[in-house]
């Protein structure tokens, strides 16, 4: 059985739960990544975003969006960045498929999409990383030292592309060049200033959003903080930006049905420990010997497959399911890996949505 000949009612009969075989660590630390994903980040966005004040002025509030249902239609696609993509080449299969409904794209999905001659309606930037994730939209600063200093990019399962770091920078430089006027970010007062100095460089029109990082209405609430100093509006972004990405896409543009690449929240059976996103977190934490006790691995009957995950992937995964539980929208996972699947969720094909939902040139 494979995605292709699976129908949509079949797939809803699968068993939501996925099959585990854990690491020895990995659920203790699942039920204390709220905690650690602050103790990691959490001073770090605030701080960001009290810098970030001073360009409140240089867009608007992520509020003005909900006039501005971008194509004033029902279905978004969302792209994120996950191993699948470079598999699935879904920006390619929107492109062939003469799609023309909104397509919203994490930072990390810009070059995926601009090479493949899709042009983004909204990018999504989240991350409070000082210095890596504005080489999602090209860093005119990079230099080799940076390079030999951060092995972030090359060491993972990403976009092959990013194998000569350089030449990839180049490349993004030169499409944002010719596009980033034409796509509006949500971005997050989280974001480093490194990152927001570029896309007001870039010319992208902005669109600002603080991160939930607690109850907003419990008392001394950091998020309330933030809103009686901007102004802003707080969203729950799940943790990551490809589910900040949904949320907007449902709660603020108000999208009907909404379709998700790139979300595996987990790799590849094969994928070496050390490609990973978090490998290095994981090292620092219990030592290179006992990484893979970090690691669990799970089972897709959608695909009828094995993937693996870490603890901070299978909290995302976890918070995911609770958003789109509380969600208004129909929600498409058309990642074709990975381990996101559950209530809620209809597991399908890019083809399928588009064929059977989308508005396309080729399928009106």
């Amino acid at each position: 059985m494979t995605v292709e000949d699976t129908d949509s009612q079949t797939m809803n009969q699968v068993v939501d739960a996925p099959l585990r075989e854990d690491g020895a660590l990995v659920r203790s630390l699942i039920s204390d990544m709220d905690q650690m994903t602050w103790d990691r980040i959490g001073e770090h966005a605030i701080d960001n975003a009290k810098r970030n004040f001073q360009f409140k002025a240089q867009g608007q509030s992520l509020a003005a969006l909900r006039k501005n249902r971008m194509r004033q239609n029902d279905n978004a696609v969302v792209i994120a960045a996950g191993p699948s993509v470079r598999r699935q080449n879904p920006a390619q299969i929107l492109r062939d498929h003469g799609y023309r409904d909104t397509v919203i794209s994490t930072d990390s999905g810009i070059a995926h999409c601009l090479r493949n001659g899709v042009v983004p309606d909204l990018v999504v930037s989240l991350d409070p990383h000082p210095t890596r994730i504005v080489r999602w939209f090209g860093d005119p600063s990079l230099r080799e030292q940076d390079l030999e200093e951060d092995d972030y990019y090359r060491r993972q399962d990403l976009d092959p592309v990013f194998a000569n770091e350089v030449r990839a920078n180049e490349e993004i430089i030169a499409l944002m060049r010719q596009h980033a006027r034409d796509m509006p970010i949500a971005l997050s007062t989280s974001t480093s200033i490194a990152v927001v100095e570029r896309v007001l460089d870039a010319g992208m029109p902005i669109y600002w959003w603080n991160p939930m990082l607690d109850d907003p209405d419990k008392p001394g609430s950091r998020t309330r903080e933030l809103i009686d100093l901007n102004g802003f509006p707080a969203l729950n972004a799940g943790g990551n930006v490809g589910s900040a990405a949904w949320m907007i896409a449902d709660a603020v543009l108000g999208k009907r049905r909404v379709a998700l690449t790139g979300m595996d929240f987990g790799y590849y059976d094969s994928t070496p420990y050390s490609a990973t996103q978090y490998y290095r977190e994981a090292v620092d934490l219990v030592g290179e010997s006992r990484v893979g006790e970090l690691f669990s691995r799970l089972y897709n009957p959608h695909v009828q497959a094995w993937f693996i995950s870490d603890p901070a992937y299978q909290w995302y995964r976890e918070c995911f399911l609770e958003m789109v539980a509380d969600g208004e929208c129909q929600t498409f996972n058309c990642t074709e890996g990975g381990i996101l699947f559950g209530p809620n969720i209809t597991f399908c094909n890019l083809v399928t949505f588009l064929t059977e939902h989308a508005t396309n040139s080729g399928h009106p």
